[in-house]
């Protein structure tokens, strides 16, 4: 077969060294790392994650701390990965048709992920493992816990989520062409396999979790006595709309991709246009949210508020990080992070997020994101934890008086 032009011309560079279940498999195994990272750095400043997501604590201190045995569950996971990786590239040696022929390999790795994740391995971080599977469980129908009994916890994962969007996207279409007639997971990502919306419903999931997590606390806000420090919910309905703004932006990147003037009754640069108006709209309306709502700084505050002599300048009065440029260095990369939309306006790199390549970038760049934006995320919820919050939730807060979503 390796002379075969239907096969041959299907792969394009990267499928050939990485397929798409090995991507898929290294954006996952990666998130495992940063939230080590994470949970690490955050106790170095002093700042106990576990408790404010109600981590299951530690029985003895002859037990390692948290991010030791999230490393070690990550290190677990990482030497299989290269080890099934070295052995793909051994059998296959650049063949497009072995590259199709042994999908068998990254699906036994995805087996074995499994099985660390859900088979009780003591020294495999099992209370860590079980929180995880636990809360994933009661976040994945859109659930969310009360305050005491976790809620950061559901929010934090739910929103790591909405980053995940795109590689549960490709994860689908992994196995979608595993399970197809005549296909393999491991050749050309087909990415109208299963239909042409059934993807985009499947990026669509974590918004429609986080928007029905919204929903229920307003809710419970509208259920609960009201008063001035209790508000009447606005910031929840607020962070809702934040979440529905993905879903324009999804359904028109589908219509652009399986273009047909014929159903969709619009030209194809109109269609752009609305699509460009409502990835401006998603991105910016996000980055001003954690700015100004997840992180608690004041740069989209009055001039007042902003100008504070008592914080640096866009900050706020009560920060963990060493210097203020860790701040601003993260606002900076949220933004450009927040748009990389904007290859598509330029006439060179227009066609990056369309390329295999450019949309493995864009899923590692998302994580990345993501994994910057839980450090700061998290300082927050422990600076409002130990000095209270800031006026603006205290007025927007919910029911138990107390800001614990943004």
């Amino acid at each position: 077969m390796d002379g075969d032009p239907a096969v041959e011309p299907e792969l394009d560079t990267l499928s050939l060294i990485l397929p798409l279940p090995y991507r898929v498999a290294i954006i996952l195994v990666l998130g495992v790392w940063a939230w080590g990272l994470n949970l690490h750095y955050l106790a170095i400043l002093k700042i106990d994650a576990p408790a404010l997501i109600k981590y299951p604590s530690r029985p003895s201190s002859t037990i390692p701390p948290h991010h030791r045995r999230t490393y070690r569950l990550a290190y677990t996971a990482t030497i299989p990965l290269i080890f099934f990786i070295l052995l793909f590239w051994l059998i296959t040696h650049g063949s497009p048709s072995l590259v199709v022929k042994w999908e068998i390999l990254p699906q036994l790795y995805f087996f074995l992920l499994i099985v660390l994740f859900v088979v009780p391995f003591q020294q495999l971080s099992r209370t860590g493992r079980y929180w995880f599977l636990s809360t994933l469980r009661r976040v994945s129908i859109g659930r969310i816990a009360e305050a005491q009994d976790g809620k950061f916890g559901d929010i934090l994962l739910a929103d790591v989520l909405t980053s995940y969007a795109k590689v549960l996207g490709d994860l689908f279409i992994s196995e979608c062409m595993l399970v197809s007639s005549g296909s393999s997971s491991t050749n050309k990502p087909d990415r109208s396999c299963g239909g042409q919306y059934v993807v985009p419903i499947i990026i669509s999931i974590p918004s429609m979790i986080r928007l029905r997590q919204c929903l229920i606390e307003y809710s419970r806000v509208r259920k609960g006595q009201k008063s001035v420090s209790t508000g009447w919910g606005g910031q929840h309905l607020a962070n809702a709309l934040k979440y529905s703004s993905a879903f324009p932006v999804i359904i028109l990147s589908a219509l652009q991709r399986g273009y047909d003037p014929n159903k969709i009754g619009m030209s194809e640069t109109g269609l752009f246009r609305l699509w460009l108006f409502f990835v401006f709209l998603n991105s910016f309306y996000s980055f001003y949210w954690d700015v100004a709502k997840d992180w608690d700084l004041t740069l989209f505050s009055s001039s007042a508020e902003r100008n504070n002599l008592e914080h640096p300048w866009g900050l706020r009065r009560h920060t963990h990080f060493h210097t203020k440029e860790m701040y601003y260095g993260a606002i900076l990369l949220d933004l450009m992070l927040r748009c990389t939309w904007s290859f598509k306006l330029s006439p060179h790199l227009d066609h990056f997020n369309d390329l295999e390549g450019g949309i493995f970038v864009m899923e590692f760049l998302e994580i990345f994101r993501r994994f910057i934006w839980i450090f700061f995320r998290v300082e927050t919820e422990w600076v409002r934890a130990n000095r209270g919050p800031p006026l603006d939730e205290i007025l927007l807060a919910d029911y138990s008086g107390r800001s614990d979503d943004d």
